[in-house]
């Protein structure tokens, strides 16, 4: 039995893996405390649970996944079945990022071996102890020749890629996305790529401001902001502005109290470099709220911006942390101006209650997905794709796409042998009006 191609072999794997993740849910909640103090809560929430409805789903569609699909045949192939046949890349290559270590890393993983593929797994330097846990469980689940973990810094990541591959999904930062891509053309290798960007937020003048500040704050505030998804900076209607201001810094004080350094709710910035990042951009900004820090914990308060400039740095690159600039609009060509001068987002969140200003924002601007009136929460239905668009990505994934991404679809038609019409075949002498009659009629 060929193990690639062998659904069964798949399906019983994954249930192995579902079983020794949930045997071990309590130390992958500890290693990411321990990485970074992600409090159990979101850990559960956007971590393991999120890996453990991903591998239950896919165990329970893999047959139907992977079964041949019978599609309508062209009526001048006459007589014939037409299928599109599921079939694994082959060696795959998956390269993880640090914000959510476990589960951008597993998710991809379970895709890949339930469409067939052999997988090799880099996991983030950054978070050695999810990373340690994630080559536990792998261990403990598959045979080397089916999975294998290689930890390691960007030299190993850079060696990894100089390799062929036939498949390569990465998630991570634009410019680190712009060199996997670079490497994969090499050898033609189709790649995935989960990046970023800055991605915007509106709050209009219909908006409920109080539920709008919630939901803000709460999209940010996950994971301290180091999340691919978090609502970059926001783009308030000016009449709006002070009363948002208000509602915002109240609801980050009801989430974490009036110290969040002190709240067990609140993660801290990965390492010591991106915590200076975030303190540089910060410097020459006018501060509404927040902007405490402490170096020995990597504590950085969340912390509102007042109108930075555009040419600030903390406009021009995604911020990637609990900093959220603030700025006010009074015109749509205002609105326009500043979100068509960054590459399309990953994700564009509206808070409105304007169908029309929904309808015409949706359909004007470009990006990889979003909401209207919450933050985040595209994320959590399966039927519905991740990825990004432009710059903040190539590919998408989730469910049964995720399934989809890691097969190649091969296609076939079974042409039938009782009936054979000769209209094709040379000479063709009389037959072109006859065929293009055909053709016209079809």
């Amino acid at each position: 039995m060929n193990h690639k191609t062998d659904i069964k072999y798949r399906k019983e794997s994954l249930k192995k893996l579902l079983h020794v993740i949930t045997k071990h849910e309590e130390e992958i909640i500890k290693a990411l405390y321990d990485d970074f103090k992600k409090p159990a809560f979101e850990a559960v929430l956007t971590e393991t649970n999120y890996v453990i409805s991903d591998l239950k789903e896919t165990i329970k569609n893999i047959d139907s996944w992977a079964k041949p699909k019978r599609v309508f045949p062209s009526f001048l192939n006459f007589p014939s079945s037409d299928y599109v046949y599921s079939e694994p890349y082959g060696n795959v290559l998956i390269l993880s990022p640090w914000n959510y270590p476990f589960q951008l890393a597993l998710c991809p993983l379970v895709a890949a071996v339930a469409a067939g593929n052999k997988v090799t797994l880099k996991p983030s330097e950054l978070t050695p102890n999810t990373s340690n846990i994630i080559a536990k469980i792998i261990t403990e689940t598959f045979p080397v020749k089916d999975v294998v973990v290689i930890t390691g810094d960007a030299t190993i990541a850079a060696n990894l890629l100089s390799k062929r591959w036939d498949y390569i999904f990465f998630t991570g930062s634009v410019a680190v996305g712009k060199i996997v891509a670079k490497a994969a053309a090499e050898n033609l290798t189709p790649v995935t790529l989960e990046l970023g960007g800055k991605s915007p937020c509106i709050v209009d003048e219909t908006a409920n401001l109080e539920l709008s500040a919630r939901r803000i704050v709460w999209g940010k505030i996950i994971n301290a902001g180091q999340t691919c998804v978090a609502p970059d900076y926001i783009l308030v209607h000016h009449k709006m502005k002070d009363t948002l201001v208000k509602f915002l810094i109240q609801e980050i004080e009801k989430a974490l109290g009036t110290n969040p350094e002190e709240s067990p709710d609140f993660a801290r910035i990965i390492n010591l470099k991106n915590w200076q990042r975030q303190l540089s951009l910060l410097e020459n900004q006018k501060i509404l709220f927040g902007g405490q820090s402490n170096r020995d914990s990597l504590y950085l308060a969340p912390t509102l911006l007042d109108e930075p400039k555009m040419d600030s740095l903390v406009m021009i690159e995604e911020i990637f942390g609990p900093i959220l600039p603030i700025l006010s609009y009074e015109t749509k060509s205002d609105i326009d101006k500043i979100i068509s001068s960054f590459e399309k987002p990953l994700s564009f969140y509206l808070f409105s209650q304007n169908k029309s200003f929904i309808d015409e924002v949706i359909h004007k601007y470009s990006f990889g997905g979003g909401c209207i009136n919450d933050t985040v929460i595209h994320l959590a239905n399966n039927r519905l794709p991740f990825g990004g668009v432009g710059n903040s990505g190539m590919g998408a994934y989730h469910g049964k796409l995720s399934f989809d991404i890691f097969s190649h679809k091969k296609s076939l038609v079974k042409k039938g042998t009782w009936l054979d019409l000769q209209m094709r075949y040379a000479p063709y002498k009389d037959k072109l009006k006859t065929i293009q009659k055909l053709l016209k009629w079809m």
